[in-house]
């Protein structure tokens, strides 16, 4: 196909057809890879440009796939043949801060780390924060309604986005939502928007909601148990006592095993970190160390900064050491907390009678757990699929979901009906198509 119009269209550098970046788009951070390379990228800079590609792709009925840093984990930025990447990842600046709203407005490529960065010179914070924070994209985390650690104290994605300005997919631009705190009028489209991965629109702008730094000191408390069903029944008496912390991770025994080889640090059983903030820390840190040590725990309890970054990064640093010992395919079910430590145990023996190597850590605050496959070559096995199989029923069974934070992308789409039903899948396809009557929109992915 032809790109002259296009290229007509946009600056010279903003379209990109070099063979390397074409390759670098057939894959993201979830291990699948396209079998061919997209025709191009819009390496869109400024809110025209994507315009400018989207008017182009549905007038040459072309597919396009969103993008920005590629560091999704279902396959929801993964292009092929055929299609056209529209990337919003140079579109990363902090344009607005208001100390009365408690509110900024930024550009879709702007990563967590650095936005919270240029907040705190102003007292401001933004609470998302994936594992993932120095490389995410705040259009990356509002794709996916992404989570992360402090989740279970602040919340997920859509309870920290106020308005949106949204690229659709004939070109024109909307703005969804207020800048006002509260705002009822008409449908929330703001809310659809978000976790909708890339299918209904591109997201060009937003208008974040901020929250005081907090105040007060940090406590952490890192604790050792002899397997996960005991480190999880102990996070669930945590939230059992009305504790919430802002963090409460819960890292298996295989994955600790390889973050030890990893990191050359000595350390063994299941870990659960906990961090508690705000005015009141110390004595809540206080009592969280009493439940844990309650459950048999091995306990470890610091204010002191230095300390407390060696205890978080067991946490941060486990995808990175799994990738040390192979290809990781990570899953991303979630489950009611009180069911914590049935899903631990549902995978532990899945991966038993299957025969792969599943290493679990989970967002104990609030249910999420990323059981990940670890093995070699390059596609997962058969017998991988039916171990994931089994772990995506079982948390289907206890009243979970298929993913808590990741998105569907192209690796979950198989289990959709299985939690929402032709009924509601069919009404989710109409939707879908009310913004997208071509299908031209990230196709193949999601619903």
């Amino acid at each position: 196909m032809s790109l002259d119009a296009l290229r007509a269209a946009l600056p010279a550098h903003v379209l990109v057809t070099d063979p390397i970046a074409l390759d670098v788009a057939r894959a993201d951070k979830s291990g699948h890879r396209a079998l061919a390379a997209p025709i191009a990228i819009v390496e869109a800079e400024a809110v025209e440009h994507v315009q400018a590609a989207l008017r182009w792709a549905s007038e040459h009925r072309v597919p396009v796939v969103p993008r920005a840093a590629g560091t999704g984990l279902a396959g929801g930025a993964i292009a092929g043949e055929g299609e056209l990447v529209v990337s919003v990842d140079r579109m990363r600046r902090l344009l607005d801060v208001s100390l009365v709203d408690q509110s900024c407005v930024v550009e879709p490529g702007i990563r967590n780390a650095e936005l919270n960065e240029l907040l705190a010179a102003h007292g401001l914070w933004w609470p998302p924060d994936p594992a993932s924070r120095a490389i995410s994209t705040v259009g990356g985390n509002i794709a996916t309604n992404a989570g992360g650690l402090l989740c279970a104290k602040y919340g997920v994605t859509r309870e920290w986005v106020l308005a949106l300005d949204v690229v659709l997919a004939d070109g024109s631009l909307i703005s969804t939502g207020h800048r006002t705190v509260k705002g009822v009028t008409g449908l929330d489209l703001t809310a659809l928007m978000i976790g909708s991965e890339g299918t209904l629109g591109i997201v060009v702008g937003a208008t974040l909601k901020l929250r005081p730094l907090v105040e007060g000191g940090i406590w952490t408390v890192g604790a050792f148990f002899d397997d996960e069903a005991i480190a999880a029944a102990a996070c669930t008496a945590v939230t059992a006592a009305r504790i919430r912390p802002a963090i409460m991770e819960l890292v298996g025994r295989d994955a600790v095993s390889m973050l030890a080889a990893y990191t050359g640090q000595p350390m063994e059983g299941a870990f659960v970190l906990v961090q508690t903030d705000d005015l009141g820390a110390a004595a809540t840190s206080e009592a969280v160390a009493g439940i844990l040590a309650a459950h048999g725990g091995r306990v470890e309890r610091t204010d002191d900064a230095a300390r407390s970054d060696v205890l978080v990064q067991v946490r941060r640093q486990v995808h990175f050491a799994l990738e040390s010992f192979g290809t990781v395919l990570v899953e991303d079910v979630s489950v009611p907390r009180s069911r914590l430590a049935d899903m631990f145990r549902a995978c532990e023996e899945a991966s038993a009678r299957h025969g792969v190597r599943l290493a679990t850590t989970a967002h104990a605050g609030d249910g999420n757990l990323h059981p990940t496959f670890v093995f070699d070559g390059t596609e997962p096995s058969d017998e991988i699929w039916a171990c994931a199989n089994e772990v995506f029923e079982a948390a289907i069974a206890m009243g979970g979901t298929l993913t808590g934070e990741h998105g569907v992308g192209i690796l979950k789409r198989r289990w959709l009906v299985d939690e929402l039903g032709e009924r509601q899948l069919e009404l989710q396809r109409a939707v879908r198509a009310a913004f997208d009557p071509l299908g031209i929109l990230n196709p193949g992915k999601a619903v």
